[in-house]
């Protein structure tokens, strides 16, 4: 097995991961139909910024074609990761409907 190259430059911004924020808690109204809203726009925003991207590849006006890739990739697991959700909550829906009392 080959080392691996210290040539390898992974210290871009797309390699870096935010802090994930504490949640506070939650107020009447406020709670998981907000978290779901939030979480669905910051998904449209994800690929939005993926579309640009793209689109300014497609024109030449890209300068790093890496990171248009990690936006798209990003882009990509973050709708896989909706979807899972989705299906596992829809299984979990259906569970609970088909509970006999």
């Amino acid at each position: 097995m080959s080392p691996i190259d210290p040539t390898l430059n992974v210290s871009g911004p797309e390699w870096q991961i935010g802090p994930v924020a504490p949640t506070a808690p939650a107020q009447s109204g406020s709670g998981f139909g907000a978290m779901l809203g939030q979480s669905l726009q910051s998904l449209a925003a994800t690929q939005d910024q993926a579309a640009t991207a793209s689109d300014q590849l497609a024109t030449g006006q890209a300068s790093d074609p890496t990171a248009v890739v990690m936006a798209v990739e990003r882009a990509q697991l973050a709708m896989q990761m909706a979807s899972q959700i989705r299906t596992k909550a829809v299984e979990a829906a259906q569970d609970i409907f088909h509970t006999q009392v």
